[in-house]
């Protein structure tokens, strides 16, 4: 007689997959971070066009009238280094609610940047 496999046999747990960012799906922070810091420099270029566009600044460029001391660069250099760090920390870091902060602290330095750049001249 053959012998049979007995009917009390355990079956083996299979772990289930936990979506990142509290059960929201996938964690996209890496992606908008990288997308974010791709369009800073058409950001800052963009405003520094709607800047010549106005009378103050293309007078101070064309005839040297009216003319302001400049940019603060100590502000904007620091927003964006802190953009820059928080670029490399969304990157690099493996949580996802680090990630997440640091897309935050990005997106809020580069803004920052581009309202010295507009507010400055504007």
């Amino acid at each position: 007689m053959k012998a049979t496999a007995p009917t009390t046999a355990h079956p083996v747990p299979v772990p289930v997959p936990v979506p990142a960012a509290g059960g929201k799906g996938k964690d996209r922070s890496r992606f908008w971070s990288g997308l974010s810091a791709a369009l800073f420099v058409p950001a800052v270029l963009a405003s520094v066009m709607l800047l010549l566009s106005s009378v103050r600044v293309s007078g101070c460029v064309t005839y040297g009238v009216e003319c302001t001391r400049g940019l603060p660069g100590w502000l904007f250099l620091w927003s964006t280094g802190a953009a820059i760090v928080a670029f490399i920390v969304a990157l690099a870091a493996p949580a996802a609610r680090v990630r997440q902060a640091a897309l935050a602290t990005q997106l809020l330095a580069e803004g920052t940047a581009l309202l010295v750049i507009l507010s400055y001249h504007a």
